[in-house]
C-alpha cells in the first residue's frame, strides 16, 4: 500500500484543523452564514425551552445541518468560481446563483421543519392567550 493513502492519527488532525480553517473561513467571508448562526442558536434555544423530544431534536438537527452544508459547499463553489473566472462571465454568474438557490432551498426546508416542530407548540400556547 502507498504510505500516501495509509491512516494515520496525525494526518486526520491534519484534516479536522483544515476542515475547522473552512468553516473559520466561511464565518469570516460569507455574511449569510452569521445569519445561519443567529438562527441556529435561536432554534437550540427554543429547543431547550420547549423540551424537545429526541425525535423533534434529530428532525431540527438534520435541517440545521442541511442549511449549513448548504452554505458551506456554496462558499467552496464560490472560491472556485473565482479562481477559475476572475473576470464577469454569466454562465459563472449562473452556476453561482443556483448555488445560492441551493442554500435558500435548504433554508426554506429548514424553516418548514421548524414549523412542523414548533407550530403546534405555538399554536396551543396563543390559543391559551386568548
Amino acid at each position: 500500500m502507498n504510505n500516501n493513502h495509509m491512516f494515520s492519527f496525525s494526518g486526520r488532525l491534519r484534516s479536522l484543523n483544515h476542515a475547522s480553517l473552512g468553516i473559520l473561513l466561511m464565518l469570516r467571508d460569507q455574511h449569510n452564514a452569521w445569519v445561519h448562526a443567529a438562527a441556529t442558536a435561536g432554534v437550540l434555544v427554543a429547543g431547550i425551552i420547549c423540551g424537545l423530544s429526541p425525535a423533534e431534536w434529530a428532525l431540527l438537527v438534520m435541517g440545521i445541518t442541511l442549511v449549513w452544508v448548504a452554505e458551506a459547499l456554496n462558499t467552496a463553489f464560490e472560491y472556485l468560481c473565482d479562481v477559475a473566472s476572475p473576470e464577469f462571465h454569466p454562465l459563472v454568474k449562473k452556476s453561482k446563483d443556483v448555488a445560492a438557490g441551493a442554500v435558500l432551498l435548504s433554508a426554506l426546508g429548514a424553516v418548514l421543519i421548524g414549523l412542523l416542530v414548533f407550530g403546534p407548540r405555538l399554536a396551543h400556547d396563543f390559543g391559551r392567550l386568548f
